[in-house]
């Protein structure tokens, strides 16, 4: 079973584009968080799992997110450009 939801506010870092879930059927290019807390995948809270775009446009750039984390997953209500 997993991990509660910790709710994060303000979390900045970098957004990256790398696997997600190597070696197994569901392998496939996500977007990271990158923060001094660890590395969490980026999803919006009410987006699909798979196959939303709506990211990919944040690569590259510092952004601060607020939302819940669970496991691996940040599930963002807020993403703020930082640059």
């Amino acid at each position: 079973m997993g991990a509660s939801p910790q709710r994060v506010d303000g979390l900045t870092g970098s957004v990256r584009c790398g696997a997600l879930g190597c070696g197994s059927k569901s392998e496939r290019e996500a977007v990271w968080l990158d923060t001094d807390q660890g590395c969490y995948a980026l999803r919006l809270k009410n987006a699909p799992s798979f196959g939303d775009t709506t990211l990919d446009g944040l690569v590259g750039h510092r952004v601060s997110c607020s939302g819940f984390i669970v496991d691996s997953v940040l599930l963002a209500e807020r993403i703020e450009l930082i640059d």
